[in-house]
C-alpha cells in the first residue's frame, strides 16, 4: 500500500509552504473558471483509478457500507448502470449521452459545473485555513493568523455554502426550480444513493467534523448566528454562486438550508457513531499524519482532494445515462 507523505508537522513545516500559503491569502482570486468544454465522455474516461481523492472514498465507505463504487470510464459505467453488455446498444447509449449532456437546456452541464466550482475554490480555502492555523501554532508568524480568516469560520462556511451548491446542482440535474430548503432535504433523505450519497458523507467526515470537532453543526450555527452575512463577503464559493440563489435574502436562504439539512447530518454522526478520531484512524492507513493536528489535516484533504467534483461526475453520469438509454 502506498503511503502518502503529509506535511503537517508544526515544527518542521516546510518554509515553502508557508510561502504558499502567504502567495494565496487573496484566496477569491483564484477560483477556476470551468468553461464546460469537456466532454461527459472525456471527463468519465479520465476519472482517476487510485489517488487520494479514490483512497479517501474508499477509506470512508463505511459511514455509508456499499453505496459508492469507483466506476471509470464511459462505457463501463454505461455497463454498470444499464446493466447492457451488447456493443452495439453501449455505442448507442453513449452517441444519446453525447447528445443529451451538450443540449444547454438541460441541466446536466449546469450542475457538473457547481461541483466542479466547489471542489476548485476548496484548495484555496483550505490553504487559507492552514496558514490560519500556523499563524496560530507558530509565535514567529502569527501574522499569518491576521491575514487570513479565521480557521473555523472558513470551514464553517464552506459547510454551508456546499449544501447550498448541492441543493442548487440537485435542482438543476432534475430539472426542478431551485428547491426550497424543506423540499431539499426530504429528497437528500429518501432518494440519496450512490456517488450522491457518498459525497454528502464525506462532506460530514471531511467537512465538518475533522475540521471542527464533534460539536461542528454547533461551532456552524454560531458562526452564522455571530458573524453573520459578513463571514461570506469576499467568499470565492458565494462569489461564485451567489446569482444561483434565490431570492434577495442570499445569506438568509443559507441559513435555512444549513437548518434543515442540520437533524440529516447529526442523525448520520450518530447512526454511525462517527468521531474525529475514527475518521482519521480510517484514512490514516495511507497518509502519515500526526492525530494531534486534525485540523490540519482538513486542510491539507480540502488542497489534495477532489471528492465533490468526482462524485458529482459520477452522479451527473448516472443520471445522463439512464435517460439516454430510455430514449436510444
Amino acid at each position: 500500500m502506498s503511503i502518502i507523505h503529509c506535511p503537517l508537522s508544526i515544527i518542521n513545516y516546510p518554509l515553502s509552504i508557508i510561502h504558499y500559503q502567504l502567495s494565496i491569502i487573496n484566496y477569491p482570486l483564484f477560483i477556476e473558471e470551468f468553461t464546460l468544454s469537456d466532454s461527459i465522455i472525456k471527463l468519465l474516461d479520465e476519472l482517476p483509478t487510485n489517488n487520494i481523492t479514490v483512497k479517501v472514498l474508499k477509506a470512508l465507505d463505511y459511514v455509508v457500507p456499499g453505496e459508492w463504487e469507483n466506476v471509470v470510464g464511459c462505457d463501463r459505467t454505461i455497463e454498470v448502470v444499464t446493466g447492457e453488455s451488447d456493443g452495439d446498444r453501449i455505442r448507442d447509449i453513449r452517441n444519446r449521452v453525447i447528445e443529451l449532456y451538450n443540449d444547454s437546456d438541460n441541466g446536466y452541464q449546469s450542475a457538473l459545473w457547481f461541483y466542479q466550482t466547489i471542489d476548485s475554490a476548496d484548495k484555496a480555502l483550505g490553504a487559507a485555513a492552514m496558514a490560519n492555523k500556523i499563524g496560530e501554532k507558530i509565535g514567529l508568524l502569527g501574522f499569518l493568523s491576521k491575514l487570513t480568516p479565521k480557521a473555523d469560520t472558513t470551514q464553517s462556511v464552506d459547510l454551508c455554502l456546499k449544501i447550498v451548491a448541492e441543493l442548487i446542482a440537485y435542482s438543476k440535474l432534475n430539472g426542478l426550480p431551485v428547491l426550497n430548503p424543506g423540499e431539499f432535504v426530504t429528497q437528500l433523505s429518501d432518494h440519496y444513493q450512490g456517488a450522491s450519497l457518498m459525497r454528502m458523507a464525506t462532506l460530514v467526515c471531511i467537512d465538518g467534523l475533522l475540521p471542527l470537532g464533534p460539536d461542528f453543526l454547533q461551532k456552524v450555527q454560531e458562526t452564522l448566528e455571530g458573524e453573520g452575512s459578513s463571514a461570506f463577503e469576499n467568499n470565492a464559493v458565494f462569489g461564485a454562486i451567489a446569482n444561483f440563489i434565490p431570492g434577495d435574502d442570499k445569506f438568509g436562504f443559507i441559513g435555512d438550508t444549513f437548518g434543515a439539512v442540520q437533524g440529516w447530518m447529526d442523525n448520520l454522526v450518530s447512526s454511525v457513531g462517527l468521531t474525529p478520531q475514527g475518521i482519521f484512524d480510517s484514512i490514516g492507513g495511507f497518509l502519515e499524519l500526526s492525530d494531534d493536528a486534525l485540523d490540519f489535516v482538513a486542510a491539507f484533504l480540502d488542497q489534495s482532494t477532489d471528492y465533490y467534483q468526482h462524485t458529482g461526475i459520477q452522479t451527473v453520469a448516472k443520471k445522463l445515462i439512464l435517460q439516454a438509454a430510455e430514449e436510444a
